[in-house]
């Protein structure tokens, strides 16, 4: 392809791709894909979106379709492969300017170069370190920040290659250039620091942009750079030097208010520190020891102390409490039984943690955890309030406790109690027995400290086994906190409720669960929504016992199936409709054959539910659940859900359908049972399994279900 005549020809082509008009837009992208392959195709798109005179979106569309070139046709052994002279042409003009003025398109620009530095760097392609190294050192404010943007997407790539080789090149990489990387780190740090000082918000913003830029590249670098960080004088200097600069970061927002342009990359530095050093925590346990001490000092003072007021941010306080957790529940920092077989590294991390995490330390986290974190917010009311179903959402489970605040600070809670219980168990049985007896309506923070105690009884129910006479403090003190029906009182009564669900597993009277079953019925009629929904989890957790025993539960079970199958049809959302799906499902599940006579209501709503769920397959999933159950514990009798249940098979298993997708392991169970309860094969099932052939040539994993509902 000749540059100088195809330039006018790829531009043309390349404006058109840009049209919204599908006539003009659909030839333009098959020629581009047919020029995809084409010699000198390349180096034409460089020319176009270097071209600074030209159309954002035509120059945009030009780096996008360079990037998708290199992921196709850059290797080597590629089908077409880019020639090794066209290739060294534009790896040099890639580099020759970084004087890109639009953002978008100079961050296109790094990464791409970054994919090529990703199979080239540093063999063929030797100069771009050096290249980026002398071009971040300009002065030219511009050409500073493309090339620093470079650097960090550049550098970031290399660190994520795994083979044994590819990290030997890096490491060498990192220790070429890392005190480099931190004199430019800590050169654009105090330029930020002077110029916050001035008061020069445009100059503030440009230097704490650099400063993000460059501590990028060091995170980097120090977390994937080397293989004993610890050994190395300029790696440690730098993580010892995060708190202090951590510390004039925080100040610093105190004059960069929540209203400044600022303030969102002031936040995102703040945290980046914090990323380095739990990134390291996690790769280098044992070359983090000399920073354990340090590390929760300063975490313990910013997050559970005054120190923090005024300057701390919920993002960081999540961040602090998840690198206490970590050093907390670190393997490499706790001894085996035998002193003797462990590490001198390990029984030195065990002996700073020993000595940070004295009586009073702990008892004054296990307070301000419980009487300031745990309590419910102005927001979380608010919430409750106007979005009952959201509120009972909560981000529980998985990574959560690395983001949100809440799950945070419980998980935070369970780890230190469960490694310190004998410490903090006397503590919070204190903090119990100060909560004897109800508590006044009026005094609403009396009720949501007391919330927040009931929540820490809950959390560390395993380790308060042998401390709390959970039978006689039930019904002593929750029956009785369960029949005050105030309005007010509704934060308890869903904590109650709640923590005795936590207990039910650990310990708890098998005689005592007809009260329990009489305060669930009278608990799922609330006034309150959330109440309610908080009350079908406890139930479930009650069916799903092992000690759960049917002939206690018979007598409350019309009124428990009838009340939830109504809390169903109330609640909006498709979670919480799963959600209660799931309990109606677990109690058909336990009583079986006993549900024959109140489940007409549920087999006459599950069709409207099915119809109206169709853009929500994790719904249907549930309901397919429901009626497996139903169908097993219906029998011969599930012969009359057929006009419903046929259908809802058929469409389950079809693989030409795109539910399939979700739907097909739990349709293929609802088919086996339904062939297994089935008194004679009718021609309606037999129609189902015209969806048969397809299924056996699928390779799957569920083969063996495959053969037993053809086995049926």
């Amino acid at each position: 392809m000749d540059l100088n005549s195809a330039s006018s020809v790829v531009l043309q082509v390349l404006t058109q791709a840009t049209s919204q008009d599908t006539a003009v837009l659909k030839p333009a992208e098959e020629q581009l894909k047919q020029w995809e392959t084409q010699p000198g195709f390349y180096s034409v798109l460089l020319n176009i979106f270097t071209n600074h005179t030209l159309d954002i979106n035509v120059r945009w569309l030009a780096v996008l379709y360079f990037k998708h070139g290199i992921d196709r046709y850059w290797r080597r052994v590629a089908p077409h492969a880019l020639s090794e002279e066209e290739k060294s042409t534009l790896r040099a003009g890639l580099i020759t300017n970084f004087n890109e003025p639009i953002n978008q398109i100079a961050t296109q620009i790094a990464v791409l170069i970054a994919k090529v530095a990703r199979l080239d760097c540093p063999r063929q392609w030797p100069e771009l370190i050096p290249t980026l190294v002398e071009s971040v050192k300009v002065q030219d404010d511009l050409r500073q920040h493309r090339a620093l943007l470079t650097f960090y997407h550049v550098t970031k790539t290399l660190a994520s290659k795994r083979l044994a080789a590819d990290r030997k090149l890096f490491y060498d990489l990192a220790s070429g250039i890392y005190n480099f990387a931190c004199s430019l780190w800590n050169h654009h740090t105090d330029t930020f620091l002077q110029h916050v000082s001035s008061g020069n918000e445009a100059a503030v913003l440009s230097s704490l942009e650099r400063t993000l830029l460059s501590l990028k590249v060091l995170r980097k670098l120090t977390v994937n750079g080397f293989v004993e960080p610890h050994k190395n004088m300029e790696v440690m200097g730098f993580l010892h030097g995060i708190f202090e600069r951590l510390k004039q970061f925080l100040e610093c927002s105190r004059s960069i208010g929540t209203d400044n342009v600022c303030r969102d990359r002031l936040e995102k530095t703040i945290i980046l520190f914090t990323k380095v050093l739990l990134d390291f925590l996690d790769q280098h346990p044992i070359s983090f020891t000399p920073l354990i001490q340090r590390s929760l000092e300063f975490s313990v003072s910013y997050v559970f102390t005054e120190v923090g007021e005024g300057v701390t941010f919920e993002r960081f306080i999540v961040q602090c409490m998840n690198l206490i957790k970590m050093i907390v529940k670190n393997y490499a920092y706790k001894p085996s039984k035998n002193f003797e077989d462990s590490s001198p590294e390990t029984l030195e991390a065990h002996k700073i943690k020993m000595a940070f995490f004295t009586y009073p330390t702990l008892t004054e986290i296990c307070r301000r955890l419980v009487s300031h974190y745990f309590l419910l917010t102005e927001e979380e009311l608010t919430m409750w309030e106007e979005d009952p179903e959201g509120f009972t959402v909560e981000e529980t489970g998985g990574d959560s406790w690395k983001y949100s605040l809440r799950p945070c600070t419980e998980v935070l809670f369970i780890d230190i109690f469960h490694e310190y219980n004998q410490t903090l168990t006397p503590v919070l049985l204190e903090m119990m027995q100060t909560l004897e007896g109800p508590t006044n309506v009026e005094d609403m923070n009396a009720l949501l400290i007391k919330d927040a105690v009931y929540n820490a009884v809950g959390l560390a129910a395993f380790e308060l086994f042998d401390s709390v006479d959970f039978d006689q403090w039930f019904k002593t003190q929750l029956l009785p906190e369960l029949q005050v029906s105030h309005n007010r009182y509704k934060p308890l009564r869903r904590r109650v409720i709640w923590l005795i669900g936590q207990w039910i597993s650990v310990k708890f009277k098998s005689d005592l669960r007809p009260m329990l079953y009489e305060a669930i019925c009278n608990l799922l009629q609330d006034q309150d929504l959330v109440v309610r929904i908080e009350t079908a989890t406890t139930l479930k957790l009650t069916v799903d016992d092992f000690e759960f025993r049917t002939d206690q539960f018979l007598p409350y079970l019309e009124t428990m199936f009838t009340l939830l199958f109504q809390l169903l049809q109330q609640v909006t959302e498709c979670d919480t409709k799963m959600h209660v799906l799931h309990v109606l499902s677990c109690v058909i599940e336990r009583v079986n054959v006993q549900i024959r006579p109140y489940v007409g209501c549920l087999v006459q709503y599950l069709p409207l539910l099915w119809k109206q769920s169709e853009e929500h397959n994790m719904l249907r999933c549930a309901i397919l659940t429901t009626l497996i159950h139903l169908v097993q514990g219906l029998g011969a009798d599930s012969k009359n859900l057929y006009p419903f249940l046929l259908p809802v098979i058929q469409l389950s298993t079809d693989v030409s359908q795109p539910p399939h997708v979700y739907l097909l392991e739990d349709g293929l169970e609802l088919w086996l049972v339904t062939l297994e309860n089935s008194p004679c094969v009718t021609p309606e099932l037999l129609r189902i399994f015209q969806n048969m052939s397809p299924l056996l040539g699928m390779s799957s994993d569920l083969t063996e279900m495959f053969v037993n509902v053809t086995a049926a």
